[in-house]
């Protein structure tokens, strides 16, 4: 069976990539990360997917500069404001976790490494868009065993890049994404703040997907 390793955050753009990698009919392994982000309540979400995918997960434990990225301090504010790259960028992050999925990829022999970063509703991160993701793909050609000795290339797929988070949801219905299991909020409290970029982005995914919310029933 073929193999892939998903990375899961346990909101929406992974959790439906990851149903996405199930459909194609891979062996999912999922990573999930704490990295000491204040949102830690996602990491609960994103066990509660992996296991309703049947999905094994690796809960990856690493420490990031806390530096000016308002997700690790909390000390600053989570609202954006009109800064072209806002305080929630977190320096490298998706450098970093994907380097680990390499590694994973690698030792389990996996082909492919899922990733549910897109380029339309984002919140401007450099490490979101598609000239990333070709350009690690690049990397990894000439910076892996697997793929210089044995010809096997191992290739980070990102199938959601060009989907707005109206058609994304809609897909992840499709799928059966258990929407209600997933966390989006920066804040990671008992309920969604409605006032982050990320909740923002999530409300206006629902309002274009024609459906409610089910962490707002």
């Amino acid at each position: 069976m073929k193999k892939a390793i998903v990375l899961l955050s346990g909101g929406i753009d992974s959790s439906t990539t990851l149903y996405l990698a199930r459909r194609r009919g891979y062996k999912t392994l999922c990573l999930i990360f704490n990295y000491h982000q204040r949102h830690k309540k996602e990491i609960e979400s994103a066990k509660a997917i992996a296991k309703s995918s049947n999905s094994d997960y690796k809960l990856i434990r690493i420490l990031l500069p806390e530096g000016k990225s308002s997700l690790l301090n909390p000390d600053i504010s989570l609202t954006s404001g009109k800064k072209k790259i806002p305080s929630t960028y977190v320096p490298a992050r998706n450098i970093i976790f994907l380097a680990y999925a390499v590694s994973y990829a690698e030792t389990w022999g996996a082909r492919a490494i899922f990733i549910g970063v897109n380029q339309v509703d984002y919140s401007s991160y450099p490490d979101c868009r598609e000239s990333f993701i070709h350009t690690f793909n690049r990397m990894i050609k000439v910076g892996t065993k697997s793929v210089t000795q044995k010809r096997k290339d191992i290739k980070v797929i990102a199938p959601l890049m060009k989907l707005a988070k109206g058609e994304i949801i809609k897909l992840g219905m499709k799928l059966g994404v258990p929407y209600h299991l997933t966390w989006s909020c920066y804040e990671g409290r008992g309920s969604p703040c409605l006032k982050c970029d990320s909740c923002k982005f999530r409300d206006k995914g629902f309002q274009e997907a024609g459906v409610e919310d089910p962490l707002l029933i």
